[in-house]
Formats: structure tokens, C-alpha cells, sequence
């Protein structure tokens, strides 16, 4: 498990469209997604230990900002020969587990999370409504750590976005586990 951190946010960057199958049995392109307000693309997987001790945090994120008009996905890119736990079942059933309110989506060319520069799980890009980059940061300070009172970083972002379509200036990395890349031995 190769830890990294994401790069800092290249403010303006346009959202890049793709169609993936998603769980449910749909076929999502970004528009379907996308918020009347903001739009989050997360890159998450099953078996990071970073996504397991987030994701309760990230469900709950992901519900409140929906009441503020920001759409979010979830995306698997991880190889899943190489990483099984992360096959298109066990995304069904993770799924599932954490009641996602939002597409959870397999990436298995890797071909959207190399066009979004995805680095690790979980990755978050944060959207305005021009679908301009405004957030590439954590979710909060927790990490891979059930937290009960940290600063809300993502959603404070996200709400801001939503509400004047700008990101903080100030942004603190996400960290996590290394996306699983195909070719890489």
C-alpha cells in the first residue's frame, strides 16, 4: 500500500465526461450526476483502509451536500485481478453495506481516473456549477480514523462552492492509499 498525497488544486480545471456502468445497473455520464449548483467526483475503493475508516464520513457528506445542490459520484478505478476485494460484486455489496446515496461507478479501463489525474482513495474533485475545479482536498483531518469531531473540510468547500461557486484559497491534501493502476507491477 503506497501511501501518497493529492496534488493542490488546479482552480478552473474543467470536469472531464465519462460513461461507466455503476452498480445499480445504469450507465452514468457526468451530466447525469452533476449538481444544479456543484458537482463532487470521489475516487473511492473497497478495500483502502483510508476509504473504510472514511466512508461513514463520506455518506454523510455526500447526503447533506445533496441538500445544497451538489451532485456526487463515486468512482472505482482500482485493477481488480490484482485487487479482487475491489471487484464489481463487492462494490454492489459496499454499496450497499454503507447505503451509498450516490452512483458508485467501476472505472475498469482506468481511462477517467488517468483524465482526472486521480491519485489515490479517496480522491475528491470538487466542481462549481461551470464544472471548473474548485476543491482537490480531504475530506477532513481524520484520516483513516473514525473521527467524531473534526473540521468538516470537504463539505465546508463543497457548501461554499455551491453557494458562490469558488473553493477555498487554503486547501489541505487528501491521503491515501495509491490507485491500483493496471500496468503496474
Amino acid at each position: 500500500m503506497a501511501l501518497l498525497h493529492t496534488p493542490i488544486c488546479d482552480f478552473g480545471w474543467k470536469a472531464v465526461d465519462f460513461c461507466l456502468p455503476g452498480v445499480d445497473g445504469k450507465t452514468y455520464r457526468l451530466a447525469d450526476i452533476a449538481g444544479t449548483k456543484a458537482t463532487l467526483v470521489t475516487f473511492l475503493c473497497n478495500h483502502c483502509p483510508y476509504v473504510k475508516g472514511a466512508i461513514s464520513r463520506i455518506v454523510r457528506d455526500a447526503r447533506d451536500l445533496a441538500a445544497l445542490g451538489v451532485g456526487t459520484v463515486a468512482i472505482m478505478a482500482n485493477d481488480t485481478e490484482a485487487y479482487p476485494e475491489d471487484s464489481f460484486e463487492n462494490m454492489q455489496r459496499f454499496a450497499e453495506q454503507h447505503a451509498f446515496p450516490f452512483p458508485y461507478l467501476l472505472d475498469a479501463t482506468q481511462a477517467t481516473a488517468r483524465a482526472y489525474g486521480a491519485v489515490c482513495t479517496p480522491d475528491f474533485f470538487g466542481f462549481n456549477r461551470a464544472l471548473a475545479l474548485q476543491y482537490r482536498g480531504r475530506l477532513d483531518a481524520g484520516g483513516r480514523e473514525e473521527v467524531v469531531a473534526a473540521r468538516r473540510d470537504l463539505f465546508e468547500a463543497m457548501a461554499a462552492i455551491a453557494e458562490t461557486g469558488e473553493g477555498p484559497s487554503e486547501q489541505a491534501a487528501s491521503m491515501g492509499c495509491s490507485i491500483k493502476w493496471q500496468d503496474d507491477d
